[in-house]
């Protein structure tokens, strides 16, 4: 598992170079868009339903406003909306940082 060196956040993108020298630039709409909490992403009981969940798909205007480092293995980011309860562990930000710009 590759893990962050340095993280900065540069206009609308928070920029990560990571242990191995790649670098990965991630829009701060997309970062909230793709939250992993359950508030964002819902949750599913034993039978496979799905509860909650945001329906909103517009994050254009919300900003990353901080981050904290979660143990040795996720990104805890605060955004301006309010959210901040989504755990991004390495390995998913480093997919994040690996798609195509939308």
């Amino acid at each position: 598992m590759q893990t962050p060196r340095n993280i900065q956040s540069i206009g609308n993108e928070v920029a990560i170079a990571w242990s191995d020298g790649a670098e990965s630039f991630i829009r701060h709409d997309l970062l909230r868009r793709a939250s992993p909490s359950a508030s964002t992403q819902g949750e599913h009981d034993v039978f496979g339903n799905k509860y909650g969940g945001e329906s909103k798909a517009d994050y254009s205007g919300v900003r990353v406003l901080g981050w904290q480092q979660v143990g040795n293995y996720a990104i805890r980011f605060d955004f301006s909306d309010g959210h901040g309860s989504g755990l991004y562990t390495y390995d998913y930000l480093r997919k994040l940082g690996e798609l195509p710009p939308v």
